[in-house]
This record gives C-alpha cells, structure tokens and sequence, in this order.
C-alpha cells in the first residue's frame, strides 16, 4: 500500500486500518491493488462536500452533511483499485471494483458499493452497535464529550475480539 494510504490509515479507528490492510493483502493476491483515497474528515470538509452541487459548483457527491458522516468519526475509507500500472477503470461494474467490494464484505465491512441513494462504491465503514446510516446524536455527543477515542471506544465494545 502507498506512503498516502498508509497516511490516511494512520488517522481512522485502528480495527478499521487493519481491515483495509487486510483488504489490500487479498486484492494484491487477486492481481490488482488499491488506494486509500479518503479517510478522516473534518466537519468542515465534510459540509464543503454536501455543498458541492447544492449551493457550490460541481456534481452532488454525498447526501451527508458536515457531523454526519461516518468519515467524520474515523469509521470510513474512500478506496479504489487500480491495475499494476496504476491505471484506474472508474466504472464501478469492472472486476476489481466487484473484487474488492465482495473482499471488503466478507472482511466485515460495510460497502457503499450496495447503498440505494447515492452507490458510493469506493466506501467501506465499521460502525458497531450504531446503525449502518448516518451518525446519530448520540455518536456526535460521544464525539463531544470525548473525541474520537470515545466513539472508537464505543463501536471496539460493540464488536466481536479480534483473533489473537
């Protein structure tokens, strides 16, 4: 994986980092590798992005507004899979894009590649005991009391141990 996305990784909830580790692991062994695009995001950037198509230029790109994004909280990645020329095929029916999604899932995560509303294909999250959606109030009051760690604390409570 790339000096970026190792970057990226370095800053989400650390059982989400091995995941997409894991992930990459198995892409590589079916022949093709990925990128950590997005990882955390502020708030801010995050509202910027709910803007874009609304009341900025450019194409409506997320549903979710700044607070109320799983990448807000450092439970989401961006990834896409590229050739060993590092060419990518942005059509989300080649498949790597397939590959990488049904990896990613049978991993325990969840994909946006299978969302109704916007398909955000590139996406994968761990949200423990909160529902799948849109983070409720009661992440952003965790957020508030307690930052990161506290939401991490709350979902690493909810999940299975992890193999030792």
């Amino acid at each position: 994986m790339n000096i970026a996305s190792q970057t990226r990784l370095a800053q989400v909830y650390p059982r989400l980092a091995d995941l997409i580790e894991k992930l990459s692991t198995r892409c590589i062994l079916e022949g093709f590798y990925i990128t950590v695009a997005q990882g955390l995001r502020t708030v801010e950037e995050q509202q910027a992005l709910y803007e874009q198509g609304r009341t900025t230029p450019g194409k409506i790109v997320t549903n979710a507004q700044g607070g109320h994004s799983w990448h807000n909280f450092g439970l989401a990645v961006d990834c896409y899979p590229e050739d060993s020329d590092g060419k990518v095929d942005w059509n989300a029916d080649h498949p790597h894009w397939k590959t990488m999604e049904r990896i990613g899932v049978s991993l325990g995560l969840t994909s946006g590649a299978n969302w109704v509303r916007i398909v955000d294909a590139p996406h994968f999250q761990i949200t423990g005991r909160f529902p799948v959606g849109a983070p409720d109030d009661e992440v952003r009051e965790l957020y508030k009391q307690g930052g990161l760690q506290a939401v991490w604390d709350a979902v690493e409570a909810s999940l299975p141990k992890e193999d030792q």
